[in-house]
């Protein structure tokens, strides 16, 4: 399950510098002229350095222009709980 996580991490970070590129070169210019989400922040969310949270990414796909359901695309969301 780690492996999953680790790996739906990276694409998502992956996903998210693809569309800031496609919509700004500039992290920081970006960030500050789009809202919520520091640079800092959405640096570590690129480089898949945390995990974020449900909010944040809400926060991420608006200033995306992008659902939810688009950011999570072809993600492997199937978690077995092994308890």
């Amino acid at each position: 399950m780690q492996q999953i996580k680790k790996n739906n991490l990276l694409v998502l970070a992956k996903r998210i510098k693809t569309l800031r590129l496609e919509r700004s070169k500039s992290l920081n210019k970006f960030c500050f002229s789009r809202g919520n989400v520091t640079s800092a922040t959405w640096s570590r969310i690129e480089n898949a350095l945390v995990d974020p949270k449900f909010t944040t990414l809400v926060e991420v796909c608006a200033m995306l222009d992008i659902s939810l359901a688009e950011l999570f695309k072809d993600l492997e969301l199937n978690y077995d709980s092994e308890l």
